[in-house]
């Protein structure tokens, strides 16, 4: 099989958000007759709801530093699903991926064929135990999961890991999760397991930490001094540790502490964090004019694309290219981020899910079909000195990384 024709079969199953069945019957049974390839790794488990894939960049940046054979499974990927699974800091090539589907899927099919699954893993499911059997077979010796929705019912929850780490937590997934951030954290604080200790991030005043028979070591112990933010990242000391940290914006800050707690938990510095990469989350991809890609997607992600913004390009000229989902509370991120901006251009990414461009709401705002004719429109209009915000969907950031980075 081809990676075209796994990713296209893969695309058949449905949106992985959409077609999520949360619950861990499926995954175990599949992972079962596969070898049990999750038993053949150390792991770090990260849940959360911002985050989460930043911090996961971080402490795989900080083991593979010090010299540790290195797995990281995140999800979604902005371009191809072979970002999803990395090993020693690099995705998995075509091959890889085309191989270890071909794996899963026939396993699955059998599967299904003796009646021991009653359908075929989801999307997320199925690019889960590929991740695993990747990481045997290629001999990592630690990975970093994070999960990809909630977390106690999540397909990565069949691991043990050597440590969890959870994020700040936030509304998202109401229709899976609960309506409460109480019932939302309940969700992500699921991950944890009895004597395997915890990272716990600074969290609104409704998320408390449940009564856990795990040890939880929490960031607010870990206090930031000498903190220096500039607009490509910070610097700061915390317990006695340096760190520098290479991704914008101050929350980074809290997910560098917490990336920082989790690497001393295993016995290793913070040296290796100011390596970290993590495309599509205020990445500079331009700089005449300056052209920024952010995946604010949820409100807390506004909130913090919105600081950055204030905190760094007040009087610049600023361009919003903005592009939803549906489902997201659009108005009121719309709100908060179209104020920041001098020229707004309303799209979507192709995607059936996508908001169509005349249905976003706002003042003077202009639209654009897609995501090159925005682009067309700011190589057009734009100065060299404006400052350009892609933003919204992390499908609209990962097609218009697609157009703009080599």
């Amino acid at each position: 099989m081809t990676y075209s024709q796994a990713v296209e079969y893969l695309y058949s199953l449905g949106n992985e958000i959409h077609t999520a069945k949360l619950g861990l019957e499926r995954i175990a049974r599949l992972l079962a007759e596969l070898g049990d390839p999750h038993r053949g790794c150390k792991f770090v488990h990260v849940a959360g709801t911002n985050g989460k894939g930043s911090t996961c960049a971080m402490i795989e940046a900080g083991l593979r530093a010090a010299g540790v054979r290195t797995g990281l499974y995140t999800s979604p990927h902005l371009v191809e699903p072979i970002e999803r699974i990395q090993i020693g800091g690099s995705p998995i090539g075509p091959d890889q991926f085309a191989s270890a589907f071909e794996k899963v899927h026939d396993t699955a099919e059998r599967l299904l064929h003796t009646g021991e699954l009653d359908l075929h893993p989801t999307y997320f499911e199925t690019v889960t135990a590929m991740g695993f059997l990747l990481f045997e077979q290629e001999r990592v010796e630690m990975a970093v999961i994070e999960v990809g929705l909630g977390g106690r019912l999540d397909a990565t929850n069949v691991i043990r890991p050597e440590l969890c780490v959870i994020t700040p937590i936030s509304y998202d997934h109401q229709q899976f999760l609960g309506d409460t951030l109480p019932q939302i954290a309940a969700e992500k604080f699921g991950i944890l397991k009895r004597g395997v200790p915890a990272i716990v991030a600074t969290q609104p005043k409704d998320v408390h930490a449940p009564v856990h028979d795990a040890p939880l070591i929490f960031t607010r112990d870990w206090p930031v001094e000498d903190l220096r933010l500039t607009k490509h990242g910070s610097e700061f000391r915390t317990r006695g540790l340096d760190v520098c940290c290479p991704l914008g914006g101050a929350h980074q800050v809290e997910n560098a502490v917490a990336a920082t707690a989790a690497l001393h938990q295993l016995g290793l510095g913070p040296q290796g964090i100011a390596a970290t990469r993590w495309p599509g989350r205020l990445e500079r991809v331009s700089e005449c004019p300056e052209i920024i890609l952010d995946g604010a997607h949820n409100i807390a992600g506004v909130h913090a694309l919105a600081n950055y913004i204030e905190s760094f390009y007040f009087g610049r000229r600023i361009w919003m290219v903005y592009g939803v989902m549906r489902d997201k509370a659009v108005r009121e991120m719309t709100e908060i981020l179209f104020p920041l901006a001098e020229r707004v251009i309303a799209t979507a990414p192709a995607n059936t899910r996508a908001l169509p461009p005349d249905q976003i709401p706002g003042d003077n705002v202009e639209t654009a079909a897609n995501i090159s004719e925005a682009l067309e429109r700011v190589r057009r209009e734009a100065f060299p000195t404006d400052v350009v915000f892609i933003t919204g969907s992390l499908f609209l950031v990962g097609e218009a990384r697609a157009l703009l980075v080599k």
